[in-house]
């Protein structure tokens, strides 16, 4: 892959925790893997009041100290404009600055802008950038990164959509989602459509169901005041999880572009099976909260005893979802989504269940377990895939057992795995767009959460305890369909399989 083109970076919020501890260490990794433009500065942006040298002093703290040419050569990069964002004209001051900047270092006016701010300044930081004329694209580009959330609900999404549209168009935004830059998460694109093996197989006929899991063994630790307002639905399931569903289930793409994928995944968030009344929520999605419980001998708080929780506080740290996608592909299969905090261990993978085999011909008469062919894809840890599928026993007869095979992606080459940041902001400066998500998807995935949290709001709306350290509310257990079925319970090594290992 080629170098980006000469341009400038800036960064909102840049002495924000997320500039220090993701946005500056990724830069740094482009720099020293020589994938930055040629011409390339940085310009932080936010109320602290820095000057270049203190910037770059305070960055340095964050940053590898193992090659000091290399990070002497990066500091370069790096300076800093004092701004009151909510002041329009600072922004007269910023352009003045950015201007002048690249004339000096000879950087060409590409501009990307990066978003690292409160929700709240999301529609009043492209406004002032329009004002002062920074939003034009002329000769050169001008993009607009903006983290998650995106909104809260369907109203406010909507509302967050209107306002930056009216400052840059829809190409120029980039709305970040760092699950979607995973290497793994890339690779279900190649696994479906790069293997003639799977294709064929990936849909009704031969899917059982699919099951997507994202766990964490952490707490809210000190953002309880945070998580109050956010909750696993808002915080997981409508964007990062949604998304992964999209890559699952959608058709393959005439062209590996970013509008031709993200079209794709729209037409699979139209087509999923609206929840129906309030009934129907109540049995296919189950919401939880940790307790206090004993974790490896360690007590260990429970939600509502969080610092910035609230006492009686109904906000959920575990979701659990059935529902169904009403299209030719996956109709009648069930799709199956769990998020939680203070579960066993921290994973987050995909298993494609396959259905068993109609036959029971090395069963020998006895009742002998059934096969479950599964694939599993391990997003991370120990990123890699693993297949499940039964083989004869040593000896007499034909008695089988369930067996494995598994890829590991650090047994594919030697170079480093780049973080999920890496690899979204050089998609962004190299201008693809396909691992970001796009308005109509954003607004899509709402409208089928707005039942569920329309729901959440009323008294009667059950929220089950679970023990932290466990693998949530048995009433989860329970939205399995079929006998003996549940949940895979993963290990933190992806061949550790099917055991309560972290317990």
């Amino acid at each position: 892959m080629s170098n980006p083109v000469s341009q400038a970076l800036v960064i909102f919020g840049a002495s924000g925790d997320l500039t220090k501890r993701k946005l500056l260490p990724s830069i740094y990794q482009l720099f020293i893997q020589n994938s930055l433009p040629k011409k390339f500065l940085l310009l932080g942006a936010s109320r602290t009041a820095f000057s270049d040298l203190e910037f770059r002093e305070k960055m340095m703290e964050f940053l590898p100290q193992d090659n000091p040419k290399k990070l002497e050569e990066f500091l370069e990069f790096l300076h800093y404009e004092p701004i009151q964002t909510d002041n329009e004209k600072d922004y007269y001051k910023l352009k003045e600055r950015l201007e002048s900047l690249c004339k000096e270092k000879e950087v060409e006016n590409n501009y990307i802008f990066y978003l690292s701010t409160p929700p709240s300044l999301y529609s009043i930081i492209p406004k002032h950038l329009a004002t002062v004329g920074l939003n034009r694209e002329e000769s050169h580009f001008r993009r607009l990164i903006v983290e998650k959330p995106f909104g809260t609900d369907l109203e406010s999404a909507i509302y967050l959509n209107k306002e930056l549209i009216k400052y840059f168009e829809e190409q120029q935004i980039y709305r970040i989602d760092h699950y979607l830059g995973k290497e793994t998460v890339q690779n279900l694109l190649v696994l479906r459509f790069a293997n003639a093996i799977f294709e064929p197989i990936w849909n009704r006929n031969f899917i059982d169901r699919v099951e997507i899991t994202s766990a964490e063994s952490l707490g809210v630790e000190n953002r309880g005041g945070y998580y109050e307002k956010s909750g696993a639905l808002r915080d997981m399931i409508q964007n990062h999880l949604l998304q992964l569903v999209g890559l699952v289930a959608m058709e393959p793409p005439v062209e590996v572009e970013a509008d031709t994928i993200r079209n794709e995944v729209l037409k699979v968030f139209k087509a999923f099976k609206p929840f129906s009344s309030d009934e129907d929520i109540a049995k296919n999605v189950i919401r939880g909260q940790y307790t206090a419980s004993n974790i490896k001998g360690k007590p260990t708080k429970g939600y509502r005893d969080e610092v910035g929780v609230a006492p009686d506080s109904r906000t959920e740290t575990f979701a659990a979802l059935k529902f169904y996608i009403n299209n030719w592909r996956w109709s009648n299969v069930p799709f199956y989504i769990r998020t939680g905090k203070r579960l066993p261990t921290r994973v987050t993978e995909v298993v494609i269940h396959f259905k068993n085999s109609p036959h029971h011909l090395f069963s020998g008469g006895k009742e002998l377990p059934q096969i479950h062919n599964q694939l599993i894809i391990r997003i991370q840890p120990d990123e890699g895939i693993l297949m499940k599928f039964g083989m004869k026993e040593p000896g007499a007869g034909f008695v089988t057992q369930p067996v494995n095979m598994d890829f590991h992606y650090n047994t594919l080459t030697d170079k480093q795995l780049p973080s999920a940041y890496q690899r979204l902001l050089l998609d962004c400066m190299i201008g693809d767009a396909t691992l970001y998500s796009r308005g109509d998807t954003v607004l899509e995935a709402w409208k089928f959460v707005k039942p569920i949290q329309d729901y959440w709001m009323k008294e009667e709306a059950p929220i089950y305890g679970y023990p932290a350290g466990t693998w949530g509310p048995y009433e989860a257990d329970e939205l399995i369909e079929g006998e003996e079925q549940t949940w895979r319970y993963p290990c933190k090594n992806l061949s550790n399989d099917g055991l309560y290992c972290e317990l």
